[in-house]
């Protein structure tokens, strides 16, 4: 390995970031988590991890590296499934990630959707090929209403007027929270 990573990694483990832009921002403000991007190692090719990813637009794979540059300070934290996953199960996220490439990116974070985003990608992932609920499906009004301190003009803002409180989402925070996943590697702060 080229890349002098602090820990060994695996397929199948999910990695957080958390991305500066404002949008991001917000759903780490609204969801009370530092993380706001994930995605999940598929691999290693040539001198780095693979990481397959939802983001805008299309999702698709990258290297670990390009996948933490994007991370504010470059932070990046690792989990996995507790007890890691076995040869069988490692095939079987890796069967589930080809058709989830190069879909559109939702930016409503509708999870009912065909459309995509970061933590829809990785939870269903894991519910697909593991039938393991990594994280947890909430509405809006849920989301935000037990957070005082989520920006709603900024969110009636994002949806164009009106906040679809019954709207279906899972956010990264809520695999991050996921009591099955231990940290493997949490870069300095």
């Amino acid at each position: 390995m080229k890349n002098n990573y602090p820990a060994v990694f695996e397929t199948g483990d999910i990695v957080f970031t958390c991305i500066g832009a404002s949008l991001f921002r917000e759903v780490s403000t609204a969801s009370r988590c530092w993380c706001n991007h994930v995605g999940i190692i598929t691999g290693y090719h040539g001198d780095d991890y693979q990481v397959a990813e939802s983001r805008i637009p299309l999702s698709g794979v990258t290297t670990l590296s390009a996948f933490i540059q994007r991370s504010a300070g470059q932070r990046y934290a690792v989990r996995r499934l507790q007890g890691g996953l076995t040869v069988e199960q490692k095939l079987a996220v890796m069967q589930q990630v080809p058709t989830r490439l190069h879909k559109l990116y939702h930016t409503g974070f509708d999870y009912e959707c065909s459309r995509q985003f970061c933590s829809k990608f990785v939870f269903d992932i894991y519910r697909d090929a593991l039938g393991v609920q990594v994280g947890s499906v909430e509405t809006f009004g849920q989301l935000l209403k037990n957070n005082p301190g989520a920006d709603l003009p900024f969110w009636r803002f994002w949806f164009l007027g009106a906040i679809p409180w019954d709207r279906k989402t899972v956010t990264p925070a809520s695999l991050w929270q996921h009591p099955g996943l231990e940290g493997i590697y949490d870069s300095p702060r």
